[in-house]
């Protein structure tokens, strides 16, 4: 699996705080090995169908797109991002 980010998800990224910065890291790893892990809780964006949603903390998201083996990092940050996906 390749992954790209978006410009937002870089903004967005580089706005967090460093605590949720660790955790990212974390999470995104676990994504790399597997996209499905079950602490990501990954599933559809409601009425976004190509886009999808994981977890990062009980408060943060990242929203990801797929086409063929490559994943792009669209956002990240609270539960806020989920309204522009």
């Amino acid at each position: 699996m390749k992954i790209q980010t978006a410009r937002p998800f870089d903004k967005d990224y580089l706005d967090l705080p460093n605590s949720i910065k660790e955790q990212v890291d974390k999470q995104l790893i676990l994504f790399l090995n597997n996209p499905h892990h079950p602490s990501l809780k990954t599933k559809k964006v409601k009425g976004h169908p190509r886009i999808w949603e994981g977890r990062i903390t009980k408060n943060y998201r990242f929203t990801f797109q797929f086409e063929g083996d490559l994943y792009i990092l669209r956002r990240i940050g609270t539960h806020n991002i989920l309204k522009t996906p």
